[in-house]
């Protein structure tokens, strides 16, 4: 090749802020129509994008940007780690997508944004068979690229590996298994003695007042409201545009129950801090942000349960409340609010789930997508087998699929196989807890509301590294140890015995 190791590296960097121009817009386009589009406006979103996809198809798969990731592979050697990780990812990135035709890769994409549209109204009216083709078309397309990109495997397990490298069902049947036992005895523990009132969060609380404290807890976190912009929507999400410069978190607002916003902004937040957190030198590359949902996932919930659901939290944001909420309030403690946060009950929508019922949900859902992606079930089925389960596995009746099948955005923006992350989240949180506490007083910290320790820790050991490592890599660096979801047992174990005097 004509061209020398140092030419082929420059070009590596701006190919992939090519790359990240293109993924910037299609980003836009998709916040906005999450976010502030009109209803109306999806088709004209669609074909913006399939003109966008086509093209950032035909940068990825260029015979001279192969030529030039293949030649820097064949001299990694002479490459630092970084960047023979970026060449790595986005060699497997171009394979993978250089076995899907082109036409059928913007079809899906131009489908993805159709469904997301359908999926919004669907939800609105309780009408699944709304959404129904659509969903059957996504799971369809789902095992047909795994079948181009990997014939010899498992659909569902390539389709887990997207989210998490080298994730698998077997992994996924053993570490299910290993949780459902913890979590079952826990369960029956509590239903024997008398449930926490949560009255504390009911009643009316304005959304104005909400926006005001969602920005409250931003800013006590540790975000950076330069870079994060919070914006509403029907299922909160974030997502990075084009770097970790440009971070968006939503929410959604219920005026009936303050607690429900607060934690989403709180969970989202977290994914934030990730995000941002990577080194600016990995900004428009393939490795900026968190690559990993599971790690992802960790972050998030760490913020969420195990800092957010924490006495030392409640009792620090519980003055602002009442400032904020001074009725509400009135005569009110930061025990209660501790209580009613940590109030464990098997309920129907997982976003709103305590830590201990939690990860059921999220196993019905990779139960159903197992047996999808294997044909053991049809899409039809889903409805009926959703609340089926609710029923055996958490004790509740699904009264319509508003609360059931259709409550998550995951399926409409075809993440077959993100879900289990989820789960592996809130166990690696509490693993990662276990060894932060060696070296940070975290009870102090929360306690005192000086947060700069705790992500000093998550920026050094997880953050600034965006996707330099595997999950199985980070995990064994900062850990110094195996997985282990043990840790996560214990802290629930340990959580419930407090609010529940067990």
């Amino acid at each position: 090749m004509d061209m020398t190791v140092s030419q082929a590296r420059e070009f590596l960097m701006n190919y992939q802020k090519k790359l990240a121009a293109y993924e910037h817009a299609m980003g836009s386009i998709y916040y906005d129509g999450s976010t502030a589009a009109p209803k109306g406006t999806a088709e004209n979103r669609a074909q913006s994008l399939s003109v966008l996809s086509e093209e950032m198809y035909k940068i990825a798969t260029d015979e001279k940007s192969i030529e030039t990731l293949e030649f820097l592979d064949e001299n990694r050697a002479e490459l630092n780690e970084r960047e023979r990780r970026m060449v790595y990812l986005l060699l497997k990135d171009i394979r993978e997508m250089k076995k899907i035709p082109l036409n059928e890769f913007v079809e899906y994409q131009q489908l993805l944004v159709m469904a997301d549209d359908v999926w919004h109204k669907a939800k609105e009216e309780s009408n699944f068979e709304l959404f129904r083709p659509y969903l059957e078309k996504i799971f369809a397309t789902n095992k047909k690229f795994a079948g181009y990109v990997e014939p010899d495997k498992d659909p569902y397990d390539y389709c887990l590996s997207k989210f998490e490298e080298g994730l698998n069902k077997k992994t996924l049947d053993e570490f299910f298994g290993k949780v459902r036992n913890g979590i079952v005895p826990l369960l029956e523990k509590i239903s024997s003695v008398s449930q926490v009132d949560d009255s504390i969060r009911r009643g009316f609380f304005p959304e104005k007042e909400q926006e005001e404290l969602s920005y409250y807890l931003m800013k006590l976190i540790g975000l950076d409201l330069d870079h994060v912009g919070l914006a509403t929507t029907e299922h909160p999400f974030t997502t990075s545009l084009g770097s970790h410069f440009d971070e968006r978190i939503t929410t959604h607002y219920h005026e009936d129950d303050f607690v429900s916003s607060m934690y989403s902004v709180i969970h989202e937040g977290g994914h934030a801090l990730y995000d941002t957190g990577s080194a600016d030198e990995n900004a428009y590359t393939v490795l900026d942000g968190g690559m990993y949902m599971s790690i992802h996932e960790s972050q998030s919930r760490f913020y969420e349960n195990i800092i957010g659901r924490s006495r030392q939290f409640c009792e620090y944001v519980f003055p602002f409340l009442q400032k904020l909420f001074p009725e509400q309030m009135n005569g009110r403690t930061a025990e209660e609010l501790y209580k009613a946060v940590n109030k464990t009950e098997p309920s129907l929508i997982r976003t709103e789930a305590d830590e201990v019922t939690y990860s059921l949900h999220v196993m019905i859902r990779y139960e159903l997508e197992k047996r999808v992606m294997a044909g053991e079930i049809e899409v039809k089925d889903l409805p009926a087998e959703w609340n089926r389960m609710y029923k055996e596995y958490l004790g509740v009746d699904v009264p319509d699929d508003r609360h059931g099948v259709l409550q998550d955005s995951h399926w409409s923006g075809g993440m077959v196989g993100y879900f289990p992350s989820y789960a592996l989240g809130n166990a690696y949180g509490a693993q990662f807890l276990s060894k932060m506490k060696k070296t940070v007083d975290v009870e102090k910290c929360v306690r005192d509301g000086n947060f700069k320790p705790i992500n000093d820790w998550n920026r050094e050991n997880i953050w600034v590294h965006g996707g330099l490592y595997t999950p199985q890599e980070t995990l064994d660096r900062v850990l110094g140890e195996k997985f282990n979801a043990d840790y996560y047992i214990e802290y629930l174990n340990n959580k419930i015995k407090d609010v529940y005097g067990l």
